[in-house]
């Protein structure tokens, strides 16, 4: 039986420091309610602000799953703990689903694969949660964002480029000095002026709207920038891809009118679903956030703002939960979590409507009677950061990508040294047509060839012999180890130009 008990903040000090757990009073200090709760198992006393379940009873199949070491609080400067990692689950039935869901989880872990795969690496050299990108990964990011560029032009979105550093000033104007430090580096000074690298681009594309006089028949503007950040992280919560330093925001603003907003959110979520739909993934969790205790703006601003947000959602026919008092204090927000192969969830795309920095930057537009009134600013990422979607989708597709997305998408393979020219010649053919394509002229046997290519995740296999020369044809080995013989290049290749142009998520031929 698990039994809770009450302490004055006091009370819990003297219990804790008798018992000299030096960490739990250091915890406790930290509360700033003066009533601790702890709860009681036997003769094991531990803080806790619960809640529990009744007893240990209710615990009928637990497993403990590994130990791992964690520095008190995150901080890298503090001791070094030991963390038990256990699960428990009312059946036996549900521990094995649990286990098995695990270990495939394993199998996809991004950080085993980027390097099987040489899509990245991090190096204690450079600095961590700094990822380096080898010229796999590289192309894998160019892949994604000459896409994304593509989508976003043909939405009516322009482009922007900001520069990586920008005066302390202005981010004292922001409010993310004073919001937001914690998460910032230290300043540089550049002739006798502090510079910080930027935490955000927002305040950049501010100072491009304020560049000029803007009309309500500019608006909406719709800017889009792949904006790096720097945010600084403790070593502690770094994890791959998925928490990084340095990372690329799919950043947009947009700057619309408040009759506007309603129309700029549909439009929002339509692109982020057709995104998202093509790169795999069609199942999500959204929610809506509002209004929190402390916050900017008119309430009359907050309610226009979330009915403009519930009203998209509704108009979508995309079920949603309501997060009562989660907005951010600048204005209420939309969040999408996808759910990957395995069925987990990971926040990427999030819709912002901010009151706070336009009254911040003293925007303004002239309205139908001339007169200056504010915008309304829209934040809004589909990927998220880059980093942390490449990670998800090494993991979603266990780093067997679509064709489309592959940094190799063709590998041939001649059977002898004498095929070699064929098969450069076959691979001058495909890059004419922007194919990914690679020569394998090791002496080695075809067969441990394919098996590299396949280790290497790579979608086809072209193999090259005398048959295939003589006939001007290719045989093609699937990664996922279908033979198909006797197959005419161009044939071939028009195939591929379907699959890349549609996009397509199987390999087909």
């Amino acid at each position: 039986k698990f039994e809770r008990k009450v302490l004055s903040k006091e009370e819990a000090l003297k219990f804790f420091r008798k018992k000299e757990e030096d960490y739990k009073v250091e915890l406790v200090e930290d509360i700033e309610d003066e009533e601790i709760s702890v709860y009681q198992q036997g003769d094991f006393i531990d803080l806790c602000k619960g809640p529990h379940i009744p007893s240990a009873g209710i615990i009928k199949a637990f497993k403990l799953l590994s130990i791992a070491g964690a520095y008190w609080k995150g901080d890298e400067k503090r001791p070094m703990l030991q963390r038990i990692y256990g699960i428990s689950f009312p059946s036996k039935k549900e521990l094995k689903e649990y286990l098995s869901k695990l270990e495939e989880a394993k199998k996809r872990d991004h950080r085993i694969l980027g390097k099987q795969l040489d899509l990245f690496h991090f190096d204690a050299e450079l600095g961590p949660g700094l990822p380096l990108w080898h010229p796999k990964g590289a192309r894998l990011r160019t892949i994604i964002e000459d896409y994304w560029k593509d989508v976003h032009l043909k939405n009516g979105y322009e482009l922007l480029v900001i520069p990586h550093i920008a005066r302390k000033d202005l981010w004292v104007t922001s409010g993310h000095w004073d919001f937001y430090r914690e998460f910032m580096y230290s300043p540089m000074q550049i002739d006798d002026v502090d510079y910080i690298v930027k935490p955000m681009n927002c305040p950049g594309h501010i100072l491009i709207y304020k560049s000029q006089t803007r009309s309500y028949r500019d608006l909406p503007l719709k800017w889009a920038e792949m904006g790096t950040v720097y945010r600084y992280e403790r070593s502690g919560v770094l994890h791959g891809l998925m928490r990084v330093r340095g990372f690329t925001q799919d950043d947009a603003h947009i700057f619309c009118t408040e009759w506007q907003l309603e129309e700029q959110i549909n439009s929002i979520l339509k692109l982020a679903i057709e995104i998202l739909k093509t790169f795999g993934f069609e199942e999500y969790e959204i929610y809506l956030s509002t209004r929190p205790e402390k916050f900017v703006g008119s309430e009359a601003h907050w309610e226009a703002a979330t009915n403009a947000l519930k009203k998209a959602l509704v108009d979508m026919k995309l079920d949603y939960t309501i997060d009562p008092g989660e907005g951010v204090f600048y204005g209420p927000k939309i969040d999408i979590k996808i759910k990957d192969a395995i069925g987990r969830t990971w926040q990427c795309s999030t819709v912002q409507v901010d009151f706070n920095l336009p009254e911040r930057f003293d925007m303004n537009f002239a309205n139908r009677n001339n007169q200056p009134e504010r915008p309304i600013m829209i934040h809004r990422a589909i990927l998220g950061s880059l980093e942390r979607f490449i990670g998800v989708l090494i993991e979603h597709y266990a780093g067997a990508f679509p064709v489309w997305l592959a940094p190799i998408q063709v590998t041939i393979l001649p059977i002898a040294s004498r095929h070699d020219n064929y098969a450069k010649k076959v691979a001058e053919i495909l890059k004419e047509s922007n194919v990914r394509v690679k020569v394998d002229e090791r002496t080695e046997t075809t067969a441990k060839k394919v098996r590299d290519a396949q280790f290497q995740k790579i979608p086809f296999m072209l193999i090259v012999g005398d048959n295939e020369e003589k006939a001007g044809t290719v045989a093609i080995r699937t990664r996922d180890g279908k033979d198909i013989r006797d197959v005419k290049i161009n044939d071939f290749l028009n195939s591929l130009k379907s699959s890349d142009k549609n996009k397509a998520l199987n390999l087909k031929l």
